[in-house]
Formats: structure tokens, sequence, C-alpha cells
């Protein structure tokens, strides 16, 4: 993940007290999904075996650089993460390194993992170095070797590693399930001659759009269900 964060226009939050509600833009856009045969999540989901944390990292849901949605995606991924290992899913934490002098550089305050882990045959820490969580990595051979077919993601960055990640999961074939309210990313600067300033909102939201018919966007990650896999894909 090389982006640089974008000062906020408002003031930033240590806080992980989740948000009241989805601003109404996202709420509309989400509605809006049909419009090109993707999944809308219109109920719950049908229940996946894995969930992928995505780079939940300090320096990107902590402190001064933060995703302006931190609180509320920290509080999504909370409830995930107690609903997957609950009901005995694999959960994987990806956590990426970034460059020398960058605010995910690794052993550094801001590339520690934010919500904590617990380590065992259903949990793990995947390192990566690029955007796709299966480049380089052993994520691939993880999902295959557990029985998972379907899994769900959340975390930062929405068109960065979360979509570099979920489109590799659907080239392999697996069910992905990307929560609406789950995942999160920078507002877009403006730039001159192309654009006014784009809210992270918009930004998230296209991402969402941009992995096209395959991917089922649910509106909340309430409507995520989980299951135990099974062993042999």
């Amino acid at each position: 993940m090389t982006a640089t964060p974008v000062p906020r226009t408002d003031p930033a939050s240590d806080s992980d007290t989740p948000t009241e509600a989805a601003p109404a833009t996202d709420t509309a856009a989400a509605a809006e999904h049909t419009a090109a045969g993707a999944a809308t999540g219109a109920g719950t989901a049908e229940a996946v075996e894995a969930l992928l944390l995505v780079d939940l990292q300090t320096a990107f849901v902590a402190g001064d650089e933060a995703v302006p949605d931190a609180a509320r995606v920290l509080d999504r991924g909370r409830a995930l993460l107690a609903r997957a290992r609950a009901a005995g899913a694999l959960v994987v934490h990806l956590q990426n390194d970034g460059a020398p002098g960058t605010v995910d550089e690794p052993h550094t305050p801001g590339w520690e993992l934010h919500l904590p882990v617990q380590p065992g045959p259903r949990e793990s820490v995947i390192r990566k170095g690029e955007d796709d969580g299966f480049d380089g990595t052993p994520l691939g051979a993880l999902l295959d070797g557990a029985g998972v077919q379907a899994l769900a993601l959340c975390g930062v960055l929405s068109e960065m590693c979360v979509a570099a990640t979920a489109r590799t999961a659907l080239a392999r074939d697996f069910r992905v399930v990307l929560p609406h309210d789950a995942h999160a990313t920078y507002d877009i600067p403006a730039a001159a001659g192309i654009s006014e300033r784009v809210p992270a909102a918009l930004s998230s939201r296209a991402a969402e759009w941009a992995l096209g018919d395959e991917v089922e966007i649910v509106p909340r990650a309430a409507d995520v269900t989980f299951t135990a896999p099974r062993r042999g894909r």
C-alpha cells in the first residue's frame, strides 16, 4: 500500500466509537448497485468460511493520519471478527510491509495490527509486500487447504489492497462478499483541471463498483454470516 494519507478536513479521532449512521450518500449508493447486475445484499448473505481483515494497521485506523471512517471500519471489523471466531471460520489478518520511511514500515508503531490476534489453527497473520494479499504469500494455499470456498473482506484501502485482494480471490473462483460499511479509504485530493476533492465515501463506493458483477456487495457487516470450512476444496 503506497497511498499517502490526505489531510483531514475535519478533526481526526482516535476513538473506536462507531459512527451513528452511514452517510445518506452511502446508503443511496448501496441501493444503486443493481444497475450493472451486481449483487446488492438485499438481506443476509449466504454464510462464508473465511474472513480477511485487510491492513487494519495503526497507521491507517488511528491518529491524525487515519482514514476518515476509521472508527466505523474498526467497529465493523471487530464485529465480523467476533462472529467469524465464534463460528469456527478461518480468520486471516493481512499486514502490509511498507517501504522504508512509510507509515507502515515494518516494526514501526504504524505497522502494528490494531485489532488483537488470537493465533491458532483458525487464525493467522500473513505479511505482504504488494496490494494483492495473494501476491507472493501463502494466502491461496491456506484458503485452499482449509477448504474455503467463500470469504468476506474488510479493511483498507478500498481501491488498493481491499480491491486487489478481492479481484484475485474472484479470479481464483472464491465467492467474495464485501460489506459496504466495513472498508474505507482517504479523500482523493483536488487536481487542477481534473476534479475537485472526491470524498472518501465516494471513492470507496467507486472501488466496489469497479469489482464488477461477481462480487457480492452487502450494505452492512451485520449481513455477513460465517460457518466453519470443510477440508479440501
